[in-house]
């Protein structure tokens, strides 16, 4: 099977940065008109699409192996630096995860890069922000196809400097600059981790390749993994392999906005919302979770119970972010702190594969969880992406974040209204859209891994559907702010903006209807699993009928207090809500003052008692040392220096009283 053409996924993008970037940078006056820019990284992302979807019908079409698994394709690996018998490749892999990872990212991509057309229309630094897209969109895609875990971690920098640009895009206003460093600070602390566990890795183990599973087929003279040297040399380092994976979990964890590394997502707001889009809803903030799930054979085989620290953070984070989001009533924030909470789910759905069962074979239980995490990265795509573009219209139509501008909006934007709705009830879990099939599979997976584990994400589960529904009726019910829209009437974003939200509505809707039908009736062709599964063999869902009737009870219940409370012109209930629980209201609105518990980490103990004291070593005694040494050297010049005077009668009684000296020390020895 030929996929060499695949190289041309990565190739695309970098050329669409290079041509759009380049006249910008070097000189304006060549840059290019703000429609040809836009129409430049928009072609480009068109013909990748095109390229991600014709490879994943190739590749998931193919017959598969005698044991029932897909086979792994390396169209190009090349030893980029050798270094006796460790060295650093570069290349394109192949595999279920990575061919649906292109999906997602090319797709949710084009669909931003049309949406940009109408929402950036007018910026300054047009041509600018269509550069960093596809700089975005090169480095997240050669993240994915990546074919070690030294080549994963220069494309997961390169998406941190991506990220770093787009945030802080206008860089004018203190608040997008103080967000992209933040954001560049925290993830670069993380990925100090990451770097530490890649080194462990590979002196232990001696390489930086991923356990490949099954067959693997070099294309187009790709260089041979050795694939047998590599399971023994990871056999070898498989004592230290759990700290190893640990350590790259906390990059991970700080790339997806674990807590305590999650402080860094809401303030990335401060970006264009299409980045929003992009990075912190769909392709960014999963890397940690494809990392974990790249390297799920290595942390199933050598480091199962270290997967606990994973359901833990998950967890917490999941209920953590939930809760805030309950008290924020700027929109995009709302999104946010629901993205991490969603990120959250995927990453509990990982941790509960396989501790608390006996042996490391890859049993239902660990197929349910895996499974299920990734599709919950597919589906959360598509229903988030379409949330925060849905957002960028409203803002662009009421000119705020806040829900105490909107209000009322259904009767203006009938478009975005409906396909907000629809992403909604897609996270929400209700059946027949996408967030069900997935979300039902992870809470199953949790049931079986502990019930306190369902319980906490089935309550989890709960609070999203109830702050989704919260933002939905402030947006488009409630009261309306008509001051506001008498001064400026909201009116319904252009086509360019709103054919995205109706194509990933669309998907959200299709894939909800197909695998619900699928769950329900063991339709195998209908299951995610059949193409995505932990041992690459088809895995087919079959619904838990408790689990599913008891997510669905609770999630429209939530739904109905939120109608109730918030739908009605008036909120009474909310409002003596917020005055019987204010301080609790505040802490949550605050988001528990973790910004706070930093500022008084880093400014009051670390830069006083660790960073002052250092400093003051720096200053006094090894600068003093240096200063001294300096002084020491020029006295010792100022003093011999009038030895060198020039005068040979002196020359000649330093000679003559040298020799006597030197005679009578012979003499006396």
């Amino acid at each position: 099977m030929d996929f060499t053409y695949s190289i041309w996924i990565l190739l695309l993008p970098l050329i669409s940065f290079l041509v759009i970037g380049l006249p910008e940078f070097v000189n304006k006056k060549y840059s290019w008109s703000h429609k040809t820019a836009g129409l430049i990284g928009t072609c480009s992302l068109g013909l990748v699409t095109v390229l991600s979807y014709y490879t994943a019908f190739q590749y998931f079409t193919a017959d598969r192996l005698a044991d029932g698994t897909f086979a792994t394709f390396v169209p190009y690996n090349v030893t980029w630096l050798p270094l006796g018998h460790l060295h650093f490749d570069l290349g394109v892999l192949l595999d279920p995860i990575s061919v649906m990872m292109l999906i997602v990212i090319s797709t949710v991509s084009l669909m931003v890069h049309i949406y940009s057309f109408g929402y950036m229309h007018g910026e300054k630094g047009f041509q600018r922000y269509y550069a960093f897209l596809s700089l975005f969109t090169m480095s997240m895609l050669g993240l994915v196809l990546a074919t070690n875990i030294f080549q994963m971690y220069m494309f997961w920098e390169l998406v941190g400097v991506s990220s770093y640009l787009l945030i802080g895009f206008y860089y004018t206003l203190h608040a997008a600059v103080h967000a992209s460093k933040k954001a560049f600070i925290v993830t670069r602390f993380a990925d100090m981790f990451f770097l530490i566990g890649i080194l462990i890795f590979g002196y232990y183990t001696g390489s930086y390749n991923f356990s490949f599973a099954g067959h693997v087929e070099y294309l187009n003279g790709a260089a041979a993994f050795t694939t047998a040297d590599s399971a023994r040399a990871l056999a070898a380092g498989g004592m230290i392999l759990p700290t190893a994976l640990v350590l790259m979990f906390i990059g991970g964890a700080g790339k997806s906005a674990m807590f305590p590394l999650h402080i860094w997502l809401p303030d990335a707001m401060e970006g264009p919302t299409p980045v929003s889009a992009l990075i912190h809803a769909a392709t960014m903030v999963v890397a940690g979770v494809f990392q974990i799930a790249r390297l799920f054979p290595v942390w199933i085989e050598y480091a199962p119970q270290a997967l606990e620290v994973v359901v833990i953070v998950g967890a917490f984070t999941a209920f953590y972010a939930a809760a805030v989001a309950c008290a924020q009533s700027d929109i995009k924030r709302v999104l946010a702190f629901s993205t991490i909470s969603q990120i959250a789910f995927m990453m509990v759905a990982l941790g509960v594969c396989l501790p608390g069962h006996h042996g490391a074979a890859l049993d239902n239980h660990a197929q349910l969880g895996y499974m299920a995490s990734m599709f919950h990265l597919f589906t959360h795509a598509m229903f988030k992406a379409c949330l925060f573009l849905g957002a960028g219209c409203i803002i662009h139509a009421v000119h705020s974040n806040e829900m105490s501008a909107m209000g009322g909006l259904r009767k203006y934007m009938p478009v975005t209204h409906i396909t907000f709705l629809i992403s909604c009830l897609a996270i929400a879990g209700i059946p027949f859209f996408s967030g069900f099939s997935s979300k039902d599979e992870i809470i199953t997976a949790c049931f079986e891994y502990s019930p306190l584990c369902g319980w906490w994400m089935t309550g989890v589960a709960a609070m999203t559907a109830f702050y989704m529904f919260r933002l939905y009726y402030g947006i488009f019910w409630g009261t309306e702010n008509k001051e506001l829209h008498a001064h400026h009437t909201p009116h319904e974003a252009p086509a360019t903006m709103t054919f995205p939200l109706v194509f990933l509505s669309i998907v959200t809707v299709g894939v909800g209807v197909v695998t619900t039908l699928g769950g329900f009736c063991d339709w195998s062709w209908a299951s995610f699993g059949s193409i995505v599964s932990a041992a690459g063999t088809a895995y087919t869902v079959h619904f838990d009928p408790q689990v599913a009737a008891t997510s669905t009870v609770i999630a429209i219940l939530s739904i109905a207090l939120a109608t109730y409370i918030y739908k009605g012109e008036k909120q009474p209930i909310a409002d003596k809500l917020y005055a019987t629980f204010p301080r609790l209201h505040r802490w949550a609105y605050k988001r528990f003052y973790m910004d706070e518990v930093y500022q008084f980490v880093t400014h009051k103990i670390l830069f006083r008692y660790v960073s002052r004291p250092v400093q003051w070593i720096d200053e006094k005694i090894i600068n003093g040392l240096i200063d001294f040494t300096a002084w020491g050297a020029n006295e010792a010049g100022e003093t011999i220096r009038p030895w060198q005077s020039g005068d040979v009668r002196q020359y000649a009684v330093w000679f003559i009283t040298g020799t006597v000296a030197l005679t009578l020390l012979l003499l006396c020895l």
